[in-house]
């Protein structure tokens, strides 16, 4: 067999000869705009070769500050594609942590987002390897700032060359892309993704088992592009010459149905708290989105009343994923199998709630406190291990900070069971596992039980500490517009006991405006845990 090194560039080069006429959608400050994969193609390459004109070279990082945009699909393919690493920073750090991560990384040259400029300037003093700046904007003229030097992107742009030939005897193993985790605890940890790793995993996602992204499909990346490579679809979809629909800055649940029904997508992906938004959205206005093949969760479990809400009231098919920074981000999707579409509803449900089976490829087990494999029965709960080609062995600059990689084996940090057949369903996180009396509370559980109620918005079980039992549940639930005066804890309480077990009843229900979230939308259980602390102190 022909030994043909696994790179980028072939991906981009197949969308603009195969599929030039296809288009990426973006919504930008100006307005809408489109562009083909043939001047995608043209833009790609003059943007690789004004880099290297810059002196970017082999294995350099240069980062991205940028919403989902064509400007930033632009760079995911002409920054590893000429051999550099493309570095996509999460815009929702702090400012410790973005500085952090910039430094860390050794960033030669951000691209930022014109309206993203002020994150920047605020740190700009503690950046040590950044060399310049290059802004994204629609505007004609430079911002006023004090970052420099400072480029356009559209003057480089114009002024590189349109027929930049990617080099083809790259290592498939060299660098590509990183992105950090965003570090609910500790600095942020860096994943570096390879040239292999990028083309399997998109490879994966053109599985029918998995997203099946394919030519026919218009994908709309509600996932940040900050956020695992917004779960690789922006590459996936390139490849494949899927339609491309990005929302820009405009991640709100309205823009996002108006851009489903005009653009007719098919396949989006985004965290449980985006969802939530969009259900509420379509509570008050109506909206044709029938084009939809699959609605994908990730990032946090999706309590089974979202998935009966999508599907039932609109008709909307919804879709389990599972994975992380360190996974590129897919381990398992949550499709029903084919003796399984006949089973009464509930039990559907119960198993698109579940995090699905590992993605071929891919390798999983589960080992228990004793350290020992579980059995694979539903019941028994076992932290996860993965291994596979998308997998990372270990943090950027050998972190080691925690030993999540052990013996050929990323060790999560969620607690699963795992079922006769393969499913795995996520309990808990390690950290947020309650135990009470001994015994084991998934908050992951009591939290999709809670939210089944009509009136509850979101909710989020934290443990809280216990003289007797250890350790107790209490949960902080916001309630839904119109049942603020109707419902008290007591009701919540009522409505939890025929689900779920006595002792799994929280000792108290908190009723919250917000819940705090992370950079990428899920809740920060930690800095719940000290608001509880500080309350409950008083």
């Amino acid at each position: 067999m022909m030994n043909v090194p696994l790179l980028i560039s072939p991906m981009l080069e197949r969308a603009e000869r195969v599929f030039p006429k296809k288009e990426i959608v973006s919504c930008t400050p100006s307005g809408l705009h489109r562009e083909t994969y043939a001047e995608m193609g043209v833009r790609a390459r003059r943007l690789s070769n004004a880099l290297q004109k810059l002196g970017i070279n082999n294995g350099d990082r240069v980062g991205t500050l940028a919403w989902n945009h064509y400007r930033h699909l632009e760079a995911y393919f002409a920054i590893p594609s000429m051999g550099a690493v493309l570095h996509t920073i999460n815009l929702r750090l702090s400012p410790e942590h973005l500085a952090y991560v910039i430094n860390h990384a050794e960033d030669r040259i951000l691209l930022i987002d014109d309206n993203l400029l002020p994150l920047i300037e605020a740190i700009r003093d503690e950046l040590t390897t950044v060399e310049a700046f290059i802004i994204m904007t629609d505007q004609s003229e430079l911002p006023e700032t004090n970052l420099s030097p400072l480029y356009s992107y559209e003057e480089l742009l114009s002024q590189g060359n349109p027929e930049f030939v990617y080099p083809k005897d790259l290592d498939e193993n060299s660098p590509a892309g990183m992105c950090y985790t965003s570090a609910t605890t500790g600095m942020p940890k860096g994943v570096l993704y390879t040239q292999r790793s990028i083309y399997l995993h998109s490879m994966i996602s053109g599985l029918a088992d998995t997203v099946g992204l394919s030519e026919g499909d218009t994908c709309l990346s509600v996932v940040p592009m900050f956020h695992v490579n917004a779960w690789g679809l922006p590459f996936a979809a390139t490849w494949f010459g899927a339609k491309q629909v990005m929302p820009g800055p405009m991640m709100k649940a309205d823009v996002i149905a108006n851009l489903i029904q005009s653009e007719k997508v098919t396949v989006t992906g985004g965290v449980p708290t985006i969802w939530m938004s969009l259900l509420k959205e379509l509570e008050t206005k109506s909206y044709d989105l029938s084009s939809l093949r699959m609605l994908l969760f990730g990032g946090a479990s999706a309590p089974p009343s979202m998935i009966r809400a999508f599907e039932e009231k609109h008709g909307i098919p919804v879709v389990h994923a599972y994975g992380m920074t360190e996974t590129s981000p897919i381990v398992t999707v949550s499709h029903l199998k084919s003796y399984q579409k006949d089973l009464p509803l509930e039990e559907r449900l119960a198993i698109k709630a579940k995090q699905g089976v590992v993605s071929p490829g891919l390798e999983v087990r589960a080992l228990g406190p004793d350290g020992k494999e579980i059995a694979w029965d539903g019941e028994e709960m076992g932290e996860l291990l993965i291994r596979g080609p998308w997998i990372a062995d270990g943090y950027y600059k050998g972190d080691r900070s925690t030993d999540s990689f052990r013996e050929g084996w990323f060790h999560t940090g969620d607690v699963v069971t795992i079922d006769t057949e393969g499913t795995i369903k996520i309990a808990d996180r390690t950290k947020d596992l309650i135990k009470s009396g001994g015994e084991w509370i998934s908050s992951v559980d009591l939290e999709n039980a809670i939210m089944a109620h009509e009136g509850v918005y979101e909710a989020a079980v934290v443990a809280m500490p216990h003289e007797k039992w250890q350790e107790r549940p209490v949960a902080c639930v916001v309630l839904k517009e119109g049942y603020r005066e109707e419902i008290t804890a007591e009701v919540i309480l009522e409505f939890l006991r025929p689900s779920v077990a006595k002792w799994w009843l929280p000792d108290e229900v908190i009723f919250m405006d917000e819940l705090p979230k992370s950079s990428v939308g899920k809740f920060l259980k930690r800095a719940l845990r000290e608001q509880l602390k500080s309350r409950l102190s008083m």
